[in-house]
């Protein structure tokens, strides 16, 4: 007896319909966040940069405030990068658990895909980097900045240039982003912690179980929830051990699925209200004040002369593209699935040339791995900040040569003639849709037919009118 033939798994194919509507929802606020960062980010610079100015972004940057008492006398830099990242940090938290849990994820062959390819995109950058500052005699202490991605800069750079990328790319993108942010805190948690207070380890380990009773418990409420939150994010931080951690920590113990009666579960319901508040205040926050860099001719040479700073900028335009696009390629050469029948490898490729933009977990790596040296942090600073624009470039020439085909592929994935509120390429299979077309098309029809009929009785009228009187009387005009 022959074996059942099974259809060949396409890789980067159509979403099912409840990812497709979260991905939306998702990539909107951050697509709004991103152009916020990018506002931010021109601020910062103009800030930095002018001679009237300058002095007063160091001095805004460096006040301090917070309880002393609580180890909590932060700058105000320092307050935006250990505090409302932590915020951020959360939301990518419920993200990357709903995902898992509820999203197209929790299949292991699909969630293979962007875990493979999120790997080597940041193995490979790191890798690049390594091997440059080696080159020219540099510190390696810098391999991990130019391994993150940053979504928000990515979707405001697409919104800028106004390219329709498919459902399936952007959600590819934003998986790639999700996932290379939990690694990106694993590295900033095992490799740049270097001391620990134990007792104040454990108050937040015991914060976050308390958290997690509560919520097992069923307690509802932002004023038990936040009040925690802020505890344990302060413990967190005075153990030694990144704060931000504590966001990611919090967002992983969220239920992100639904119980009877539900339509939405706990994990998404938090997101949708946290979200706003991480893409449109806290991002751009640390961005204003972690990307005042210096810009000038000598300075942006100096970043194409040092091993560190070359090691950023390779490591973000060239690894990152390698990185994605040879472990998407890696992943469906050996899981023998094929590219979705719409899409191309050269939209992969335009895709992880994007994902090179390292903007905000990069800036922040960048601090903590040179903390000890201000001048090289800064040039850092601005070498994540020349490779992202490089990469922004580069990938924005890339996705205009396709952006004719982007198009048609997001009509056809936004059609709705049916006008039910679904698009008509999640409703094929649906027998009761195309009743419904029938009859849409059956009363187009009948109108044209009316309409025939009332242009064919004009034109008859028209013919049978008498004309005026002429040489042959009674003869019409």
């Amino acid at each position: 007896m022959a074996a059942p033939r099974t259809t060949p798994r396409k890789v980067l194919g159509r979403l099912s319909l409840p990812e497709r509507t979260f991905v939306a929802d998702a990539l909107r606020t951050e697509t709004v966040g991103g152009v916020l960062l990018l506002l931010a980010t021109v601020a910062a610079l103009v800030w930095a940069n002018v001679p009237a100015l300058r002095d007063s972004y160091q001095s805004v940057s460096d006040f301090h405030l917070g309880p002393k008492a609580l180890g909590l006398d932060l700058s105000v830099a320092h307050w935006a990068a250990d505090g409302l990242l932590a915020i951020f940090f959360f939301v990518a938290g419920i993200e990357l658990k709903r995902e898992l849990v509820a999203g197209d994820l929790r299949d292991p062959r699909a969630a293979a895909l962007p875990v493979v390819a999120a790997l080597c995109g940041m193995a490979v950058p790191a890798l690049v980097y390594t091997l440059t500052s080696l080159t020219g005699g540099g510190s390696t202490s810098g391999w991990a900045v130019p391994t993150a991605t940053d979504i928000a800069f990515a979707l405001a750079v697409l919104a800028v240039i106004g390219t329709s990328l498919p459902s399936a790319l952007r959600a590819f993108l934003l998986t790639l982003a999700v996932v290379d942010d939990l690694f990106a805190i694993l590295i900033i948690a095992v490799f740049f912690t270097n001391t620990l207070d134990f007792a104040a380890l454990g108050g937040a380990v015991a914060g976050l179980v308390v958290f997690h009773l509560l919520l097992r418990a069923g307690v509802r409420g932002w004023y038990v929830y936040v009040p925690l939150g802020v505890v344990i994010w302060a413990l967190m931080y005075n153990s030694g051990v990144h704060a931000t951690i504590a966001g990611v920590a919090m967002g992983l113990m969220l239920r992100c699925t639904t119980r009877e009666g539900e339509e939405h579960s706990p994990g998404e319901r938090v997101e949708h209200l946290v979200r706003p508040l991480s893409a449109g205040l806290a991002v751009p926050m640390f961005a204003l004040f972690s990307a005042g860099v210096a810009v000038s001719g000598g300075a942006l040479a100096a970043v194409f002369g040092h091993p560190e700073t070359l090691g950023v900028v390779l490591g973000l335009v060239v690894g990152k593209t390698i990185g994605i696009f040879g472990g998407t390629w890696l992943t469906a050469r050996f899981t023998r699935a094929s590219l979705s029948d719409d899409l191309a490898w050269a939209d992969v490729f335009a895709v992880a040339s994007l994902a090179g933009i390292g903007f905000t977990v990069s800036l922040l790596i960048g601090e903590l791995a040179f903390a000890g040296d201000v001048a090289l942090t800064d040039e850092v600073k601005a070498a994540v900040l020349t490779g992202s624009v490089i990469a922004a470039t580069f990938a924005t020439v890339l996705l205009k040569l396709r952006n004719a085909k982007y198009r048609r592929l997001w009509e056809a994935e936004e059609r709705d003639e049916d006008l039910d509120g679904i698009p008509d390429v999640y409703e094929e299979d649906d027998p009761a849709y195309h009743l419904r077309m029938a009859a849409i098309h059956e009363a187009k029809a009948a109108e044209h037919r009316r309409i025939a009929e009332e242009k064919a009785a004009e034109r008859n009228g028209l013919a049978e009118v008498p004309g005026g009187a002429g040489e042959e009387g009674d003869r019409p005009a």
